[in-house]
């Protein structure tokens, strides 16, 4: 019997065309058979040790497994509708995979030491900052941070409260719930957060600060968590409201901000706009080492802010930011979530501390938070949903890390700026503040 060799090419077009739909299917950007190739190679390099301890390891393996998780969270029907989507998923699967022991600890190491030991995690923060603060108009940038401050501040202050009361209802007491649930909870994260805050109560209570740091950074974990799930149901919950700005938190500036012209990206700029945004970075490094009682990030913000307000960078610079900015939040996002879940969120230290008390007054936070900054974002010309997001839960989120996610997860990159003002200043004043607490509820 004859072959014939008609059947035989249509049966290589047919594979052809399988191919062809397969790869149709995008993940971030790559074809699913390129995408299923670099997955198999970086499962052969962790599994023989192979995995470079460098950036290029690092960024390997958490681009790979950012995307891949990113998407599949952003896909699965209760994650994608009630528990933050792809950010959330991204970090609780890599969290679990530590957890477990299927993540080998050299590869969390390989990723810890790139986004927190060589700092990706600050340039990918001041790049974003630069980028937001100078695409927006000069009048209303100053206009929003006036109006934003005072919102985040005073939710704040109205939450810790809230969730001292609360304290007394369910027997924990009001000098527990605030110094263990609502300081730790909005002080600004780790490193500039729960770490100094543990040194203050050890002073004051003259212990050891390593057994109440360990008292502290559950609070974090869970109020991290918290924060990302509700940014993202609040941004699908009201997303056809009257109070959602969908991503502009002055209201009015949204006509403003879509009448901006689109930049073009310039290979070129793209250079230019990454020394400018680590200039920033170094200004903001170089003052801090002068008045090491501020954060290095409220120079930047504030370095940033009076350039744009006083027009000193020329606008082919400001493009140049801008752009940079854009490649790294579109690039790297779901990388830093990953790196995240891997190095940050320990699910035994979170596991551990759960009892129902303690569950109940990080809900109240989150809640009261959300609440608080959304009314009073209104009675100060911003909506809502933004000032629930940006001035509410980022400042229960952990630092710089849990900012990324909790805007992530919402779908509001650009508020990047806000976030770290009210989280960085205010993680400040929680600080001091809780320094004048202890002395009198220890």
């Amino acid at each position: 019997m004859m072959n014939h060799p008609h059947s035989s090419h249509k049966g290589t077009t047919n594979v052809k065309e399988e191919i062809g739909k397969l790869d149709r299917i995008r993940i971030s950007g790559i074809g699913l058979i390129a995408y299923a190739f670099m997955a198999v190679l970086l499962i052969i390099a962790i599994s023989t040790k192979t995995l470079p301890n460098t950036m290029i390891g690092a960024i390997f393996a958490l681009v790979l497994m950012g995307h891949v998780f990113y998407y599949l969270g952003a896909h699965l029907p209760i994650f994608r509708s009630y528990l933050g989507g792809g950010s959330v998923f991204t970090i609780l699967l890599t969290a679990i995979l530590v957890a477990t022991n299927v993540m080998p600890k050299y590869v969390v190491t390989t990723a810890s030491g790139f986004i927190n030991g060589m700092d990706f995690l600050g340039l990918y923060i001041v790049s974003l900052i630069a980028s937001s603060l100078f695409k927006m108009d000069r009048k209303m940038l100053l206009k929003a941070a006036v109006r934003f401050l005072p919102v985040a501040f005073i939710s704040m202050a109205l939450t810790a409260v809230v969730i001292g009361i609360v304290g007394v209802i369910i027997g924990v007491g009001f000098n527990y719930a605030i110094l263990y649930i609502a300081m730790p909870i909005m002080a600004g994260g780790v490193g500039a957060g729960i770490v100094p805050l543990s040194g203050i109560y050890a002073h004051a209570m003259g212990v050891g600060s390593a057994g109440i740091l360990s008292k502290l950074f559950p609070t974090v974990i869970l109020g991290n968590l918290l924060a990302i799930i509700s940014a993202g149901l609040i941004s699908r919950i009201f997303k056809d409201s009257k109070g959602n700005g969908h991503g502009e938190i002055l209201r009015g500036e949204r006509e403003e901000a879509a009448a901006a012209e689109e930049i073009k990206p310039d290979y070129v700029q793209l250079g230019v706009g990454l020394i400018i945004a680590v200039m920033f970075f170094m200004i903001g490094t170089m003052l801090n080492k002068v008045f090491p009682g501020i954060n290095a990030y409220a120079f930047i913000i504030l370095s940033i802010v009076l350039t744009k307000a006083f027009g000193l960078l020329p606008k082919y610079y400001e493009d140049s930011v801008i752009m940079f900015g854009q490649v790294i939040v579109k690039n790297m996002t779901h990388a830093l979530l990953a790196g995240v879940g891997l190095s940050l969120l320990d699910m035994h230290v979170l596991l551990a501390a759960l009892s129902w008390q303690f569950v109940v007054l990080c809900l109240v936070s989150i809640v009261a938070i959300s609440l608080i900054s959304a009314t009073l974002g209104k009675l100060f010309g911003l909506y809502p949903v933004e000032a629930a997001i940006a001035a509410g839960l980022a400042n229960n989120s952990m630092g710089g890390t849990g900012n990324v996610a909790v805007l992530a997860a919402s779908e509001r990159m650009n508020l990047i700026a806000f976030a770290q003002m009210g989280n960085r200043i205010g993680g400040a004043l929680i600080l001091v503040v809780a320094g004048i607490l202890v002395t009198f509820m220890k």
